[in-house]
């Protein structure tokens, strides 16, 4: 039995050791650091288990390469910098409890991982708050259990950090009814069965409304019954259905009375000892034409010290929402509850009121503004020189549109920025030119993926789907926004005061390896041993632009990534590869932010609003919070538009359409239509009279017998054959004939027992479920 070594007695037992053995160096076994790994999963990084041992200089470089060969063998992986067992569930995580054992504790699952170990939950004694029980959702840490045999019983325990809102028992659907006389629920998720309503159970519902309703006990026979509780509003509205989605996320969007009326009694803010005036400075906004509120405004100049030829100095100003939203007001609580802004094509769900978001935190042209600003000084390289924080007041001189602003600099001045052309967008141009040095030297990752937008008619149904342009004034405002954000992370860093970063980690070994495994196939190489950076990925990137295989490196390499998070503990950023990020420059819609200049305003003595005592103890669960509602903001995003384009396409049933094999699993192909960013699904049963194999290193479906078959970014021809416009669900049938897959049959043997086939005379299946 492997001997217990933690991050308290790991010193002496090296102390003790050497003792007894002379000048013999002390090494851990494997399974001693195994054991300190699962037992101390806060304090797992390399540097922290070379401290719990007492090991230097060799004796670290030993540890690194065990540690590397415990990674290799699926034992350990790494994220954050730390590591973990394999399958192991995240130090800080969202679970929801199912159940109780027999002595009546707590029981539940992590919410990312539903079929994962069980965990029991211990209840704190004189806790404050909501008491948990079966059916919650909790945001808690995790201890492993010493010694865990039996996959039956609990692997870990969990001390509960927050209590989310209760999540009642109730489905969302339409309310329909039939030729008969008859009422039934459409249902708006995949999953969700269709159920009946009896006559005296509507609650006032017509035809089209979408409405919640409560299942009852099933019958034997028939489909399951349920009741209308509420009507949620009709499905002719032309937000509906957003509604679906905000109500199937659980988001906020309702603002209680007391928050409105703290929104609505707040004063602007004046000009006070602390703050000082900018308002002469030519401060402009540039956002999307279409934007309701303003949180940030630049400013560039050339530096004038003779030291620094060729430099500039950037200015960056951002809305001081700190000075409305106070700590533990119902303002605040609520902006906590929501953690961000959601976006829909057709509505925005705010973090903070109207009153606050868009009068008195939005830079208007003219209006005075309190802000938050730092002034950034860079070298002809693109260097970041030195930086400096200021409370201000401000007056913006033009609130300017991204293409308008463009226009300027390409020759087409109009009569707002023609008399800002020389004075104030000619230098920010030139400002960027440097920050864009700088940026090259740095290579962060340069996917090639761009983004569609959906435009609506004013019925609230899909017009069309664009690709906007990719604009300097775009990538501008990034490089100000990002230097500015780096910033922010480096003062709060020097000032040793806690804050939330915003971190990405590398991509894991696992996806390391799939992604290899990959890129031969296609004649691709990418090295093995050390970490990797971001210009090892962009220089695959480069070697495929511009021949067939550029769309689907992009995607691939795009998904071997980990995705970004808020935490308190930093790693860096390694998309942007910087060592430290926080998010300062849009605390209108982020909660990070308003934590980021609430520790700027304390740290650095700017006045009233800075961050509490109590806000630093609860670091670790705020971060933990905002990572929860940023992806339920983007899965709610996501479904909508899922759903606005399988309705804009419900009347062109048996139509053709130029597609892009966007997914490739066991079961079939997931298809994108480009013109639209709509995906669909193909069964593997409907690809032909061949067996099918999925060969997961080269992403494809290959026939058994001909070898032939279709592989991820394939470009081919589809039949639209079902929709389920409500729950955003299409199939097609393929009508494109395979291609030849060299090597797909050596893969698929040497594979065997790994890969899965599907027989084509099954029968079809209805849409699936996206990955």
């Amino acid at each position: 039995m492997a001997r217990k070594i933690s991050g308290r007695n790991a010193g002496t037992r090296r102390a003790a050791s050497d003792e007894i053995r002379g000048k013999d160096v002390y090494r851990p076994s494997r399974d001693e650091i195994l054991r300190y790994i699962a037992e101390n999963p806060d304090r797992s990084g390399k540097r922290d288990i070379a401290k719990a041992f007492a090991l230097k200089n060799e004796d670290r470089i030993w540890l690194k390469g065990l540690l590397r060969e415990l990674q290799d063998e699926g034992l350990l992986e790494k994220s954050r910098k730390r590591l973990s067992r394999a399958g192991a569930i995240p130090h800080v995580a969202v679970l929801d409890i199912f159940g109780r054992d027999a002595e009546g504790t707590l029981l539940a699952r992590a919410s990312e991982q539903p079929d994962g170990p069980i965990i029991a939950v211990k209840l704190s004694r004189g806790a404050s708050g909501p008491t948990p029980g079966v059916g919650d959702r909790v945001l808690a840490k995790t201890f492993p259990i010493e010694d865990h045999l039996d996959d039956n019983e609990p692997a870990y325990t969990a001390r509960i950090m927050k209590v989310f809102e209760k999540r009642s028992d109730t489905a969302l659907g339409i309310f329909r009814i039939l030729k008969d006389g008859t009422f039934r629920i459409e249902p708006v998720e995949r999953r969700q069965p269709e159920l009946v309503i009896d006559k005296d159970q509507q609650n006032g519902a017509k035809d089209g409304d979408l409405v919640e309703v409560v299942p009852e006990r099933a019958s034997r026979y028939g489909l399951p019954r349920a009741k209308v509780v509420s009507v949620l509003g009709s499905l002719t509205n032309e937000k509906a259905v957003s509604m679906i989605a905000i109500h199937a996320h659980d988001i906020p969007h309702i603002f209680p009375t007391e928050v409105i009326a703290e929104a609505d009694a707040a004063k602007p803010a004046t000009l006070d000892g602390k703050r000082e005036d900018w308002r002469e400075l030519p401060l402009v906004t540039i956002d999307p034409a279409d934007a309701k509120d303003h949180d940030d405004a630049v400013y560039a100049e050339p530096d004038t010290d003779e030291k620094n030829p060729g430099g500039f100095v950037a200015t960056v100003a951002i809305a001081d929402v700190a000075a409305y939203v106070r700590p533990g007001t119902a303002l605040d609580r609520e902006a906590l509850k929501r953690g961000n802004s959601v976006y829909f094509p057709d509505r925005v769900v705010p973090m903070l009121p109207e009153r606050i978001s868009n009068d008195l935190c939005s830079l208007r042209e003219g209006v005075d503004r309190p802000a938050l600003a730092v002034r950034m000084t860079f070298s002809a390289e693109g260097r970041k020189i030195r930086h400096s924080f200021h409370r201000i007041m401000m007056r913006s001189h033009a609130r300017l549109a991204y293409p308008q602003a463009q226009a300027a600099i390409d020759g087409a001045p109009d009569d707002r920025t023609g008399p800002i052309l020389e004075t104030i967008l000619k230098p920010l141009w030139a400002a960027y030119e440097v920050l864009k040095r700088g940026r090259d030297a740095r290579q962060p990752l340069e996917l090639d993926l761009p983004e569609r937008k959906i435009l609506l008619k004013p019925d609230g149904t899909v017009d069309r789907v664009i690709i906007p342009d990719r604009l300097d004034a775009h990538k501008l405002i990034e490089e100000f926004m990002i230097q500015a954000n780096v910033a922010a992370a480096e003062t709060l860093e020097n000032k040793k005061q806690k804050l939330v970063y915003r971190i990405h980690d590398g991509p894991s070994l696992a996806k390391q390896e799939s992604l290899r495994e990959f890129l031969q196939t296609i004649g691709l190489s990418l090295a093995r041993g050390a970490e990797m950076r971001p210009s090892q990925f962009n220089g695959i990137l480069a070697r495929v632009r511009g021949n067939d295989n550029e769309q689907l490196v992009n995607e691939v390499v795009l998904r071997s990534q980990s995705q970004a998070e808020y935490n308190p503990d930093n790693i860096g950023h390694f998309g942007l590869n910087l060592r430290r990020y926080a998010h300062f420059t849009s605390p209108i819609r982020r909660y990070a932010d308003l934590i980021v200049h609430r520790a700027l305003i304390g740290s650095l003595g700017l006045g009233a609003g800075g961050l509490t005592p109590s806000e630093e103890a609860r670091m670790e669960e705020i971060a933990g919070l905002i990572s929860q509602t940023e992806r339920r903001a983007m899965a709610a995003e996501r479904d909508t538009v899922d759903r606005l384009v399988a309705g804009f396409l419900a009347e062109r049933i048996d139509e053709t359409f130029e597609a892009r094999i966007s997914g490739v699993v066991k079961a079939g192909l997931f298809v994108q239509l480009p013109q639209y960013g709509a995906d669909g699904f193909i069964p593997v049963s409907s690809l032909g009279d061949d067996y099918y194999h999925f060969d997961e290193a080269a992403r494809s479906l290959f026939g058994e017998r001909t070898g032939k078959g279709y592989q991820l970014a394939d470009r081919v021809e589809v039949r639209l054959v079902e929709i389920a416009p409500l729950a955003g669900a299409m199939r097609f049938e393929m009508l494109t004939e395979p291609k030849p897959l060299p090597g797909s049959k050596r893969s698929f043997h040497k594979a065997k027992g790994q890969r899965s086939r599907a027989r084509a005379s099954q029968p079809r299946r209805g849409p699936r479920d996206r990955r």
